[in-house]
C-alpha cells in the first residue's frame, strides 16, 4: 500500500491544476440528478460488462435521473466502440487514469457514483488501483460488489474494507452474500441485498424455440458463458457417456467464447481438451460447441430451447453467476453443484443440487429429470416464479429507491 501512495503521489503530481468541487445547498430535483457506474462495459466480453449495460438500460427507463453516464475499464492497450453512454476511459493498470478519471468525475454533474466491483477488474495487487479512485473521490459512491469469499487475503481484505469504509452502502446479490460481509466487520445498516437481475420474459415451453434454432427432436442440456476451468464443463461431458446410449436424443450445448483474460495466458487450451474429451468419449454427436459471444436475445432463445440447464462449476466460494439468474429467469430445470449462489438460489426445491468434479453425480441428476417429466416440469415452474421477484425492472426500482434515499440523507 506503501508502494501504491507513492505512485499515486507522483500521478497527482503530474496534473497542471487543482479544483473544489462546491455541494449545493439546497436538495436536487430529478431534472438534475444524474449516476456514474464505474465498471466495464459491452462490447467488451465480460459478465460485470453485460450486467451494467443491463442494469442501466433498465435504470434509465424509470426516467428518475438523467441518463446514466459510465466510467469503463479497459485492459491493457484495448480499444473499444464504446456507445454515448461511456464519458470516460480507465486502462486498467494505468493509476494516472484513476487520478484522471477522479477528476472528471468530481468536475462532472455527476450526483452518485456506483462502482461496479470485482477484484480482478482493476489494477494493482487485489485491484488495490480503485482506492486511488475513492480516496479523492468527492461525491457519495455505492458499491455493488460481484465477489465475496470467506476468507479474503491480506491486500484483498485491506481493499475491500477501504470500498467499505468510503462507500455510503454496499451492494451484495445474496443473502449469503451479506453474512459474507458481517464475517469481515462491516456494519449492517451499510450493507443492501437487490439481487442479480434477469430478464423479464414470458415462459415458453422450450419445444417451440428449437424449431428456429434445428434442434427439433433433441433434448437439449446448456451450459452458457465464458469459458474457463471453473465452469467444470469436463464433469457434464463425462457424464454423458452413460446416458446417450439410453437416450441418445440428448444434445449438449456449451455456448460463449473462452473469457478473454484466460485466453490472454493459456489461449484455447481449455476449450480445445474439452473438444479432444468428446472425441475420445465419441459424443461429436451429442456436444455441439458455439464459440462465439451472445448478445442477450441470441441468449435468451437458445435458454428457453433448454430442456436442463447444468452449472457444474467447481469453486465453492463463487456467490454471483449471471447465467443462472436467466437460467431462473427463463424458467429451466437446473442441475448444479453447490456453489455459494447455486446452494441459496435453488433452494427449496427450485433445482437439483450435485456433487462437485463428479460426473456420477451429474448423470444421476440429468437421468432423474429424463426419467420424471413432472418433476422437470415443477422445477421450471418454481424456478421461473422464483425470477418474478429479481427481474431487471424490479432490480432498477431497488436500485433507484437506494440511489434517491442516499441523495436525500447527502444532500
Amino acid at each position: 500500500m506503501k508502494k501504491l501512495r507513492m505512485i499515486r503521489m507522483r500521478a497527482q503530481n503530474n496534473k497542471m491544476w487543482r479544483f473544489k468541487v462546491m455541494r449545493k445547498p439546497f436538495p436536487l430535483t430529478v431534472d438534475e440528478k444524474r449516476i456514474a457506474y464505474v465498471s466495464t462495459y459491452p462490447p467488451r466480453e465480460c459478465g460485470i460488462a453485460n450486467f451494467t449495460k443491463d442494469l442501466t438500460d433498465a435504470v434509465d427507463r424509470l426516467h428518475e435521473f438523467r441518463p446514466s453516464v459510465v466510467i469503463a475499464i479497459n485492459e491493457k492497450g484495448a480499444i473499444y466502440k464504446y456507445d454515448g453512454r461511456v464519458r470516460f476511459q480507465v486502462e486498467r493498470d494505468s493509476l494516472d487514469d484513476y487520478v484522471q478519471a477522479v477528476h472528471y468525475a468530481n468536475l462532472s454533474e455527476v450526483s452518485l457514483v456506483n462502482l461496479q466491483h470485482e477484484f480482478g477488474l482493476f489494477g494493482g495487487e487485489s485491484g488495490e488501483y480503485i482506492n486511488s479512485f475513492l480516496d479523492d473521490l468527492q461525491k457519495p459512491v455505492v458499491t455493488t460488489l460481484h465477489t465475496i469469499v470467506p476468507n479474503f487475503g491480506s491486500t484483498a481484505r485491506t481493499v475491500l474494507e477501504n470500498i467499505a469504509h468510503r462507500s455510503v452502502s454496499i451492494v451484495v446479490m445474496t443473502r449469503t452474500a451479506l453474512q459474507l460481509l458481517k464475517n469481515c466487520n462491516i456494519r449492517r445498516k451499510k450493507i443492501t441485498v437487490i439481487p442479480h437481475g434477469c430478464p423479464d420474459v414470458p415462459f415458453v415451453p422450450s419445444e417451440k424455440p428449437k424449431t428456429s434454432l434445428r434442434l427439433r427432436n433433441r433434448i437439449v442440456l446448456s451450459t452458457l458463458g465464458l469459458i474457463n476451468r471453473g465452469k467444470g464443463i469436463q464433469h457434464a461431458i463425462r457424464a454423458l457417456n452413460s446416458l446417450v446410449k439410453r437416450e441418445p436424443r440428448i444434445l449438449y450445448l456449451i455456448i460463449g467464447v473462452t473469457h478473454p483474460e484466460v485466453r490472454k495466458y493459456e489461449g484455447e487450451r481449455y476449450r480445445k481438451g474439452l473438444m479432444r474429451l468428446v472425441d475420445e468419449l465419441q459424443l461429436g454427436k451429442h456436444v455441439r460447441f458455439y464459440n462465439r459471444f451472445l448478445s442477450k436475445r441470441e441468449l435468451i432463445r437458445y435458454l428457453q430451447a433448454t430442456d436442463i440447464y447444468i452449472t457444474p462449476y467447481v469453486d465453492r466460494n463463487q456467490i454471483s453467476s449471471g447465467t443462472l439468474v436467466y437460467a431462473l429467469g427463463t424458467g429451466k430445470a437446473i442441475i448444479s453443484t453447490a456453489y455459494l449462489h447455486a446452494e441459496e438460489a435453488l433452494g427449496n426445491g427450485r433445482g437439483l443440487i450435485c456433487k462437485f468434479r463428479n460426473p456420477t453425480s451429474i448423470a444421476e441428476c440429468i437421468n432423474q429429470l429424463l426419467e420424471d417429466p413432472e418433476l422437470r416440469f415443477s422445477l421450471e415452474r418454481k424456478a421461473y416464479a422464483y425470477s418474478r421477484n429479481f427481474t431487471w425492472p424490479k432490480v432498477a426500482e431497488k436500485y433507484v429507491e437506494l440511489f434517491n434515499r442516499l441523495l436525500k440523507d447527502q444532500g
